[in-house]
This record gives structure tokens, C-alpha cells and sequence, in this order.
């Protein structure tokens, strides 16, 4: 295993760690979601160019483009929850209240 693989483990494991553990706030939690999901990016990015596979070429591209409509959504919900609430915290979002 690489350096470049290892470094990219390392912080896909940190940022879940941080969400598991400082899920308080929904700005950390996005912040943790988008550090998981840019370290899964440069891992299918650089798996891809030493693969040389042409079909896969498309594959990063296709994770970025999630990783931009999961963040549009979570700011959106934060800008809901803040505007509602007048704090970010998670447990305001329970689902069982009308």
C-alpha cells in the first residue's frame, strides 16, 4: 500500500471518526460528510489513473457530482434548521415532530 493510499485511509477514517464523535452540530457533521467524500474522490481518482481502465474515466467525475448535490442539500437544510430553530444543532431535527 502506498503512501498517497494510506494518507486518503487515514483521513476517511479521521473524518469518520469526527462525525461519529462531534455530531452536535450540523455544520461539523457536513464539514466531515465533505472531508469523507473528497478523500473517497482522490482515492477513485488515483485508482483509476493506475489502472489505465478508459471506461472508469467517468467514475470520479460522477462521485464529485454527488458530493456537490449532497453538500447543496445539507447547506440548504442548515440554512432551514438555523433560520427555524436560531441554532445548527442536530437534535432539533427530530423526525417524529409535526
Amino acid at each position: 500500500m502506498t503512501l498517497l493510499y494510506m494518507n486518503m485511509t487515514l483521513a476517511f477514517t479521521v473524518s469518520l471518526l469526527g462525525l461519529l464523535m462531534y455530531r452536535s452540530h450540523l455544520m461539523s457533521s457536513l464539514l466531515c460528510l465533505e472531508g469523507m467524500m473528497l478523500s473517497l474522490f482522490v482515492i477513485m481518482t488515483v485508482t483509476t489513473l493506475n489502472s489505465q481502465m478508459t471506461l472508469a474515466n467517468m467514475l470520479p467525475i460522477i462521485l464529485l457530482v454527488f458530493a456537490a448535490c449532497e453538500a447543496a442539500l445539507g447547506l440548504s437544510l442548515l440554512v432551514m434548521v438555523s433560520n427555524t430553530y436560531g441554532t445548527d444543532y442536530v437534535q432539533n431535527l427530530n423526525l417524529l415532530q409535526c
